[in-house]
């Protein structure tokens, strides 16, 4: 089953310096019939104009992955890490047993991300922070693992959940292929472009909810940049 959400039909607000849309319930932006999906919490899409951002908030208790679509994000935090993250790089933050953080963006330029919230496998722990370059080159034609808490996934960011975050970049009329385990839960939005998934029209910016699908056989329609998140 893949659910289409378009991505004109989001909620969201637009605060002037942060225009954002939300594909799950958020802030301003609540419908109990959609509060998330499987432990995937939050998916918000959020421009940001230059030389904004969000002052210092807490968090706890959750495993919170930014992706870069253009520009940068300037992290800092309790922890005391300081650091620079740029398209089509990826961050982790997890909150753990608490952590203040704050995201500005320093550029000249907007800054548009994806920010992913979700649920760690245990409450509290050591919150921690990190980030890494995911080369776009590396990820052409096929599915790279950007974060993830599986076994076997070293050379991702990590998280504590069972779930993986995926990005890959795929060229028009070309296919990459991903397997979905029993009882999975996977979320894809593309960043750009249109794409087909197992016979479903996503366009850019659209969100696509993912259930009892063992196989996604994902075709850009259009040059693709395409995140996905699969979870228990």
């Amino acid at each position: 089953m893949i659910d289409r959400r378009p991505f004109a039909k989001l909620g969201g607000a637009n605060h002037g310096w942060l225009d954002a849309r939300h594909h799950f319930s958020f802030a301003s932006y609540y419908d109990p019939a959609n509060m998330g999906w499987g432990p995937i919490r939050v998916w918000n899409d959020d421009t940001i104009a230059a030389g904004t951002g969000f002052p210092p908030h807490p968090h706890a208790d959750m495993e919170i992955i930014t992706y870069v679509r253009d520009g940068a994000i300037t992290h800092q935090d309790s922890l005391g890490n300081i650091g620079r993250t740029e398209a089509g790089d990826v961050q982790v933050m997890s909150a753990g047993s608490g952590v203040r953080h704050s995201e500005y963006n320093r550029e000249t330029q907007t800054t548009r991300i994806f920010q992913i919230w979700i649920e760690p496998k245990e409450r509290g722990g050591e919150p921690h922070w990190g980030a890494k370059p995911f080369p776009k080159g590396d990820r052409a034609g096929q599915f790279v693992v950007l974060a993830s808490g599986l076994k076997g996934d070293a050379d991702a960011l990590p998280i504590r959940t069972d779930a993986r975050v995926l990005g890959a970049t795929i060229k028009a009329g070309e296919s990459a292929e991903y397997r979905l385990g029993v009882g999975r839960h996977a979320y894809l939005v593309p960043a750009t472009g249109a794409i087909d998934v197992n016979g479903v029209r996503i366009e850019a910016r659209d969100g696509a909810a993912i259930v009892d699908e063992a196989t996604l056989t994902v075709t850009a329609i259009e040059d693709a940049e395409i995140v996905l998140v699969d979870a228990a």
